[in-house]
C-alpha cells in the first residue's frame, strides 16, 4: 500500500513557505533564515537557528491529516511550529472531536533532556501567543540513558510523558547528552549516532492511523522499523531528509473506527 493513499504529504515550495512566514508574524521573520544547504550549517551551533522550510512542513503535516494530540522528542522552533498547526486545527475542528476518544484533544507535550532547551522553547512559545491558554503544551524533562533492547545497544529516556498521541515527531535527544555506559560503549562520540528506543514500548497503545515524523536519524529508522511490529507504511522525504510512517492497522473497536473517518473527512 502506498502512504500517499493513506496522509497527505505536504508540497514544500518557496510559495508555500512564504504563506507560513505570514501566518508567524512580521515581527519574528528576522529569527528565521533559508538555508537550501545543510551543510551550511555548523556543526555544533546551539540552539540550533530554524530551518523554515522543516518547520512549514511540520506545520502542514498537522493541519493537512488532522493531527490532535502530538508528543514530540527534542524541543526547539519545531515546538512552535507544530503548535501553530494544532492551534489551527483546534479552531476548525473543536466542534467536532468531542465524540472521539481523546482525554485532551488539542494537547502538544515535548520532551527534553536539556532543561535549558525546554525553557527556550517555552519562553518561544510564550512571546509568540498573546494568550498561552489557547493551546495545551506540556514541557516534559527527562534524563536520557543507555540501555539494551534485544541485546543490542541503544538508549531510552528514563521517564515518559502519558500521552496517546495521533502524531509523533522524533528529533531527540542530543546523543552528547545520554548518560552511561553499556559494555564500556556510548554515543556520546562524532563517530556514534542517536539510536532510539521508546516508541517500541509503547508501539501497541498507538491508535491505527498515527503519524512518526523522524527528522534525520536514518539509523535510528532503521533500527525502529526493524522492531515494529505492527503495520507501518513508510516514506522519505529526500529534499528534507525527513521519515514518514504511518500505522496502516485495522481499527481496533469503535473509537478507532471514529477516528478514521475523522482523519479522512
Amino acid at each position: 500500500m502506498d502512504i500517499n493513499k493513506k496522509i497527505k504529504i505536504p508540497i514544500v515550495n518557496s510559495k508555500y513557505v512564504n504563506s507560513f512566514i505570514k501566518k508567524i508574524g512580521k515581527n519574528n521573520l528576522k529569527q528565521f533564515k533559508y538555508y537550501n544547504n545543510p551543510d551550511k550549517i555548523e556543526k555544533y551551533i546551539k540552539p540550533y537557528p530554524p530551518e523554515i522550510y522543516d518547520l512549514y512542513f511540520l506545520y502542514k503535516l498537522v493541519t493537512l491529516n488532522k493531527r490532535l494530540s502530538i508528543l514530540e522528542f527534542g524541543s526547539g522552533w519545531s515546538t512552535l511550529a507544530l503548535s501553530i498547526g494544532l492551534l489551527e486545527n483546534k479552531k476548525n475542528y473543536s466542534s467536532k472531536v468531542k465524540s472521539l476518544r481523546f482525554e485532551k484533544p488539542f494537547t502538544l507535550v515535548t520532551v527534553d533532556n536539556e532543561k535549558k532547551f525546554l525553557n527556550i522553547a517555552r519562553k518561544r512559545i510564550q512571546k509568540f501567543y498573546k494568550n498561552i491558554n489557547r493551546i495545551n503544551i506540556n514541557y516534559h524533562f527527562s534524563n536520557v540513558k543507555m540501555c539494551k533492547h534485544d541485546n543490542r545497544i541503544c538508549h531510552e529516556y528514563s521517564d515518559l510523558p502519558l500521552i496517546n498521541p495521533d502524531l509523533i515527531y522524533l528529533d531527540g535527544p542530543d546523543q552528547f547528552k545520554i548518560k552511561g555506559k553499556i559494555n564500556n560503549f556510548h554515543v556520546r562520540n562524532d563517530d556514534m549516532m542517536p539510536m532510539n528506543l521508546d516508541i517500541l514500548k509503547f508501539e501497541f497503545y498507538l491508535r491505527p492511523g498515527t503519524i512518526i515524523v523522524v527528522d534525520g536519524r536514518g539509523a535510528n529508522v532503521e533500527f525502529l522499523k526493524s522492531y515494529l511490529r505492527r503495520k507501518w507504511l513508510s516514506k522519505y522525504v529526500k529534499k528534507l531528509d525527513m521519515h514518514i510512517l504511518y500505522l496502516d492497522a485495522k481499527p481496533i473497536g469503535p473509537p478507532s473506527i471514529k477516528n478514521l473517518k475523522f482523519y479522512k473527512s
